[in-house]
């Protein structure tokens, strides 16, 4: 299966929180699902870093490292994605969530997020 991981859940893989859900480290751990990461989370990341609102991985200095680490697998962000990403119900206005929310869509994967805010765009979560 593909699935596709949400900022918080790459960021919370890196540091071993434990906030990760047993589901969630399971799903991502299981060799028989691909794992993708949208460019919005290293968009979301980079920005948030800048701003100093984060501090990222210490383990890995960057999303593009985190990627090779774990073997997870880049989702640029299409027309179509932000296309899709306009025409969402706007109940949720998060422009990073809008886009994850859409790429989930358009290719047709779950997110793996604690987020219940993708749930009212009909995104399928694990977690």
């Amino acid at each position: 299966m593909n699935l596709l991981l949400d900022t918080h859940t790459l960021l919370w893989i890196g540091t071993h929180d434990p906030r990760l859900s047993r589901a969630a480290s399971e799903a991502v751990s299981d060799n028989r699902n691909a794992i993708y990461v949208s460019a919005v989370t290293a968009y979301e990341i980079a920005l948030k870093v800048t701003l100093r609102k984060l501090e990222f991985i210490p383990a890995r200095p960057s999303v593009v490292q985190a990627l090779t680490d774990y073997k997870f697998l880049p989702l640029p962000i299409s027309v179509r994605h932000a296309e899709h990403a306009g025409t969402l119900g706007l109940h949720h206005r998060d422009p990073f969530d809008r886009l994850l929310a859409a790429q989930a869509l358009v290719e047709e994967m779950p997110i793996v997020s604690s987020d219940l805010a993708f749930l009212s765009f009909g995104v399928k979560t694990v977690w």
